[in-house]
């Protein structure tokens, strides 16, 4: 029965005193049967909803019906298994002690060990891998060998073949972990240790007698609806609880050290120099993310993270932060909304120079109508900008943010790079489906070719010249090579490009207590955000990101899924990270080199790193 919530749902019974002549409403699938219509409809609508849970495959957001079906289709699945592979589970099954979750593990790793009759798998053939099918197992001198059939691409076998069981292999599992779930549940009558049903172990040949070891032992019985109910009484309280096995990944928090856990590295302790308020670290890089994705529309080239973090520290107003606020002041007036029409009732141009653009500033505070912006207008229209607390600075530059976003002009890109990404998915998943088409078809070619020439040999009608068939295979070969490594970089030339269409910079997950990790493919650095946003700090170099996911622990939720997403871009975070090293490394060399040159004259506040906002040019400008 489908599980409603993920919990355990009851069907209504019939109504009483139903009369044969009375008229009812019925619901097809559960023969549920109602008086009132109304009623009727709002059971039918409850079962619609996607709330439904296959009892089966833990399949979720399914109708009630689709959960019906899937919960047929696993059972029916499960039921279907080749039986010398029946035989191989339910020997490893019976009076075993481990957890269901543990033994499931153990079996599929050996599953994928062995091999058994009816089983399709693979096997190399005239160097390409080519499907088979298992027709008989046997032994010869000792070495365990396989009569297989060739399986064509209509599913259909041809001639046959005796190879070794070792030079067999599969290209996906068997079984699913789920369908063993199943036949193991659906085989056993008790659990801890498990037993098969009686019916089974006498089919199969398997000893009912449990060992020594287990023979004081009594596990626990399974109710033929399913449930489980203790086989003994409940133990005495000095006696203590029965140790139930955990089912891993659990919530991160509930994690406890075990003694057979492997080594964690300590985590490493996060950089924090950063010149802003750490509470303000989130706005500099949602300001900076935002200039940085959408430079061409704005018509400002980009800078690094760190020249506009010490741009808006400095006491005084500079040429990056004037561009910026230019930049987005032009893009609201092309847009025609709201802050046009202020400029529009104060008369003024709609043009931002490098002088007036602290008047345009003070416009759009008013505009806003926040307290907390709008009391900086005298301080603005003074020219003390640069006297602007700093939080506040990127409090503006958040709210000026949040009103480009809304004009036509980034809705439009947006909806263009959206657009693109889809065409490239689109073209990927073509290329991948031809590429399996191709691989089918040279499959199907290389086995008729065979067919051919063993019929030919039998017909004795073939003089073989096998030099000349070694050229022949082995320039075929390295054509073969080169369409592959063409293909190669046509996957990773759309996925490259997909990339670059990316809008949106999403954190690649949490750890234990609910921190945030954020990789920006401009900057080199990982980024960590606390739970509360209060907290910034960042990784940046190559083994602090190795020490972070060595101290990931993968029994928790969140730090599993955040370490498969560090090895996923492994690659390209730690590239970037050793690449802002090894910048940071010549500038500390080529400064060096400048002070040995002339120990009595200093350097210029000019040629300072943390000045190099003050020599910004916007190549981007719109003249």
């Amino acid at each position: 029965m489908p599980l409603f919530n993920k919990k355990p749902f009851s069907l209504l019974e019939p109504p009483k005193d139903l009369d044969s002549k009375e008229k009812v409403f019925q619901i097809r699938f559960t023969k549920e049967i109602f008086r009132d219509y109304q009623e009727y409809l709002k059971r039918l609508n409850l079962y619609r909803q996607r709330v439904w849970t296959c009892k089966m495959s833990g399949k979720s957001n399914l109708t009630f019906e689709e959960a019906l079906v899937s919960e047929h289709n696993s059972m029916e699945k499960a039921q279907n298994l080749p039986t010398g592979m029946m035989a191989y589970v339910l020997r490893m099954t019976q009076y075993s002690t481990l957890g269901l979750h543990d033994l499931i593990n153990k079996i599929y790793a050996c599953l994928l060990e062995e091999v058994f009759e009816g089983i399709e798998l693979h096997a190399k053939k005239d160097g390409s891998a080519v499907p088979c099918k298992i027709m008989k197992i046997f032994y010869s001198d000792g070495t365990k060998m396989c009569e297989v059939g060739w399986i064509r691409r209509n599913k259909t076998l041809i001639n046959t073949s005796v190879v070794k069981a070792a030079d067999l292999f599969y290209r996906r599992a068997p079984v699913s972990r789920n369908t063993l779930k199943i036949f193991i549940r659906d085989s056993t009558t008790q659990t801890t240790p498990w037993v098969i049903h009686e019916n089974l172990a006498k089919k199969y040949g398997i000893p009912m007698d449990p060992p020594k070891d287990l023979m004081h032992k009594k596990g626990r019985k399974r109710k033929e609806n399913g449930t489980i109910e203790d086989g003994r009484k409940k133990m005495k309280k000095d006696e203590g609880d029965a140790h139930v096995p955990i089912k891993y990944p659990i919530d991160d928090l509930l994690v406890r050290p075990n003694a057979d856990d492997p080594a964690l590295s300590k985590r490493p302790p996060l950089a924090t120099d950063f010149r802003v308020p750490r509470g303000c670290v989130g706005d500099l890089l949602m300001v900076w993310d935002f200039c940085s994705s959408f430079g061409r529309v704005l018509n400002l080239s980009p800078f690094p993270l760190t020249d506009m973090e010490n741009a808006i520290c400095h006491k005084e107003s500079n040429v990056l932060l004037v561009e910026i606020h230019a930049a987005m002041f032009h893009l609201l007036i092309k847009d025609k909304g709201d802050y046009f029409s202020v400029l529009q009732h104060k008369k003024r141009k709609l043009k931002v120079s490098l002088v007036t653009w602290a008047e345009y500033l003070c416009d759009f505070l008013e505009m806003t109508k926040i307290e907390e912006l709008s009391s900086n207008i005298a301080t603005v229209r003074r020219g003390y900008y640069g006297l602007i607390d700093t939080d506040m600075k990127l409090k503006i530059l958040r709210e000026l943010v949040e009103e480009a976003i809304k004009t036509c002009a980034i809705r439009e890109i947006l909806i263009e790079r959206v657009d693109q990404k889809q065409a490239l998915n689109a073209t990927k998943r073509e290329s991948t489906r031809k590429d399996k088409e191709e691989q089918n078809l040279n499959t199907e070619i290389a086995m008729n070719n065979e067919e051919n020439q063993t019929d030919a040999v039998q017909d004795g009608n073939e003089s073989v010249d096998e030099p000349a068939r070694g050229k022949e295979e082995k320039d075929k070969s390295n054509v073969s090579r080169s369409k592959t490594e063409g293909k190669r970089h046509l996957v990773w030339h759309l996925e490259t490009e997909i990339e670059k269409l990316s809008i949106r910079s999403s954190p690649l997950g949490k750890d234990r207590h609910y921190n945030r990790y954020c990789f920006f493919r401009r900057e080199g650095r990982l980024f960590v955000e606390s739970a509360d946003s209060r907290e910034w700090g960042y990784y940046s170099t190559k083994e602090e990101l190795d020490a972070l996911m060595g101290s990931l622990n993968v029994k928790g939720i969140r730090e599993r899924a955040l370490k498969r997403q560090l090895e996923k871009y492994y690659n390209k975070i730690s590239n970037t990270l050793e690449k802002r090293t090894k910048e940071i490394v010549n500038k500390m060399l080529l400064e060096e080199g400048v002070l040995r040159r002339s120990t009595r004259v200093r350097a210029q506040p000019k040629d300072n790193p943390s000045m190099a906002f003050l020599k910004y040019v916007n190549k981007w400008k719109d003249n």
